[in-house]
């Protein structure tokens, strides 16, 4: 399968078809609409713990474009 960037507007997510199947593409689908859940092990970020968030890699200085 071709490598192709397809958008969808709705949402603004950008999926890359990179030989995925037709099965992998629905389970992405459902996922996709699956509500997000926070446990003890990935709790919800409060605006006081994204104040101390700190970068581990320098911001790029040129955009990434798809290949």
């Amino acid at each position: 399968m071709e490598n192709t960037l397809d958008c969808n507007a709705q949402n603004g997510i950008e999926i890359i078809h990179a030989g995925l199947t037709n099965e992998e593409l629905q389970e992405l689908e459902k996922a996709r609409s699956l509500p997000v859940t926070f446990d003890r092990d990935c709790p919800e970020t409060t605006p006081e713990r994204a104040l101390r968030f700190k970068r581990v890699n320098p911001p790029r200085k040129t955009p990434v474009t798809p290949a």
